[in-house]
C-alpha cells in the first residue's frame, strides 16, 4: 500500500543488505518513483536467506524481494564502463524532483562530486558503516553500544546479540527523512546536497536521545543487566498456569493501579511498602522493589491459565503483551492480518501470495494504491531507458546485444 504524497519525487537506487533498501522501500511506499539498479544476475544480497524452495533447491530471496516491494528495476552489468555512465546518465536525467542517488556501496563512479557535473542540484545519499568510510554493520556496531551486555542477562564476557536489526532500521528511517529534507531545501534555494549517513553514528547518537551515554558520563555507571526486567519502572514477565509466557508493564500511575486492582495485590503492596518505606506511586521507587513486588504477582499467574489471564488482565486495562512465535502471531494476532489496514495481500512473482505490509502511516481521508510486488531483475530496464534518456529501441537493443543491460528476466533458478 502506498500513499502518493510525494509522487512526484524520482530516486536512483543502488544499494544492498537493510539500511539503504528499506530507505528507499519507506520512500515508495510514501509515492516515489524509486528505480533499483541491479546488477544482471543480482547483487550481493539478491539471493540471501530465506529463500523459497523449488525444483532445482532454492528460489526467490523473501529477504531481497521483501525490501524491494513498490520499486521499479533496471539489471545492468556494473563492471563495465558503459553500465555505468548508464547509471549515471539516470542519476543526473533531468526532472523537477529527480536528481537524487541512495546508495551504500560508496564506489567513486557514484561520487556526489563526480555526479554533480551532470547536474549541479543533485541529491545524494550515502550510508556507510562508520563516519570515516570503515566497514561495519548492524552486530559489529551494535557490540559497541553496551546493549549486548545488559541484554537478557548478558555481560562484556558473556554478550547476547538481539536478532532485530535495530540499527539498520533506524538508519534506514533517517536516510529517508534526510531525502526529503534535502528535497525541500532545493525547492526552496535550488541547491543541491551530499548527505552521508553512518550506520554508527545513528547508534550512538540513539544513546545520547535516551541518556544512556549522559548516564555514563556524568554518573559514571552503566545499565545493570537485569533480565527480563524494565529499567527504571516496572515491568517484567510472568508463567502462567499452561506454560505461556506474559510481559506486563507499568510504567504510569495508571498503569501500575491497573495492574494492581486486576491482580488483587492492593493490601499487600500496601504492607510492602510501609516495610521498605517506599512510595510505590513514584516509577523509580517501584523499579527499586522490582523483584519484592513480582514475587506478590508471581502466584497469581501461575494459578491461571492464559485465556483467564488474558480476560482479567484486558478488563482491566493492564499494559500487557504475550510471547508467541511469528507463526503463532500470524495465526491468533489481528493486528499482523487483513483486519489492520496496513496490510494486504501481494502476489510476488516467483513467491506467490502472502501477507504484506505497507506504509504504516494512517491517513484516513486519503485511499491508499495497491501495493506492487517486488519484481524480477531487469523488469523495467527497457521502459526505464526509454523515460528517462529518451532511448529508441534499436539503442535499447545494440545495449542487450552487448550484455550492457538485461531484461526483463526470471531469476534462473525457478521453473
Amino acid at each position: 500500500m502506498t500513499y502518493p504524497f510525494i509522487n512526484t519525487l524520482r530516486v536512483i537506487e543502488s544499494s544492498a543488505f537493510i539500511a539503504a533498501p528499506l530507505a528507499g522501500l519507506t520512500l515508495a511506499q510514501f509515492g516515489a518513483d524509486v528505480i533499483r539498479i541491479d546488477m544482471i544476475g543480482g547483487g550481493i544480497d539478491y539471493g540471501r536467506m530465506p529463500r523459497m524452495p523449488n525444483h532445482e533447491g532454492h528460489g526467490r530471496s523473501l529477504y531481497w524481494t521483501s525490501l524491494n516491494k513498490g520499486k521499479r528495476s533496471i539489471a545492468i552489468d556494473l563492471r563495465r564502463p558503459e553500465g555505468r555512465e548508464l547509471i549515471q546518465a539516470l542519476v543526473t536525467a533531468p526532472g523537477p524532483d529527480a536528481g537524487v542517488l541512495l546508495t551504500n556501496m560508496g564506489t567513486p563512479w557514484l561520487a556526489h562530486e563526480m555526479l554533480e557535473k551532470g547536474r549541479s542540484d543533485l541529491i545524494s545519499c550515502t550510508i556507510q558503516g562508520n563516519g570515516d568510510g570503515s566497514t561495519a554493520v548492524d552486530y559489529t556496531v551494535n557490540c559497541a553500544t553496551g546493549y549486548p551486555a545488559v541484554t537478557g542477562g548478558g555481560s562484556v564476557q558473556n554478550p547476547v546479540n538481539h536478532v532485530l536489526p535495530a540499527w539498520d532500521i533506524a538508519c534506514a528511517y533517517q536516510a529517508a527523512f534526510a531525502v526529503l529534507a534535502a528535497l525541500n531545501h532545493r525547492r526552496l534555494t535550488g541547491a543541491g546536497s551530499e548527505l552521508k549517513l553512518a550506520l554508527s553514528d545513528v547508534a550512538f547518537s540513539a544513546l545520547s536521545h535516551l541518556g544512556i551515554l549522559s548516564e555514563a558520563e556524568l554518573l559514571q555507571q552503566d545499565r545493570p543487566s537485569i533480565g527480563n526486567q524494565l529499567y527504571g519502572a516496572f515491568g517484567r514477565d510472568f508463567a502462567t498456569a499452561d506454560s505461556h509466557r506474559v510481559m506486563v508493564v507499568a510504567i504510569s500511575t495508571g498503569q501500575w493501579q491497573a495492574l494492581i486492582r486486576c491482580c488483587g495485590i492492593a493490601d499487600a503492596v500496601a504492607m510492602l511498602q510501609s516495610r521498605m518505606s517506599l512510595d510505590f506511586g513514584d516509577e523509580a521507587q517501584r523499579f527499586e522493589a522490582r523483584n519484592e513486588i513480582a514475587a506478590l504477582l508471581e502466584p497469581w499467574f501461575a494459578e491461571r491459565k492464559l485465556r483467564d489471564v488474558r480476560a482479567a488482565l484486558e478488563e482491566h486495562k493492564v499494559c500487557w503483551g504475550q510471547y508467541q512465535t511469528v507463526r503463532d502471531l500470524l495465526k491468533n494476532d489481528p493486528r499482523a492480518s487483513l483486519a489492520n489496514p496496513v496490510f494486504e495481500r501481494v502476489a510476488t512473482p516467483g513467491i506467490g501470495e502472502h501477507l504484506s505490509a505497507g506504509a504504516t502511516v494512517r491517513v484516513p481521508t486519503m485511499t491508499r494504491e495497491a501495493m506492487r510486488p517486488a519484481p524480477y531483475l531487469g523488469t523495467h530496464t527497457d521502459e526505464v531507458l526509454f523515460e528517462l534518456l529518451g532511448m529508441d529501441s534499436s539503442a535499447i537493443g545494440r545495449l542487450h546485444d552487448a550484455g550492457i543491460v538485461a531484461g526483463p528476466e526470471r531469476d534462473p533458478t525457478i521453473a
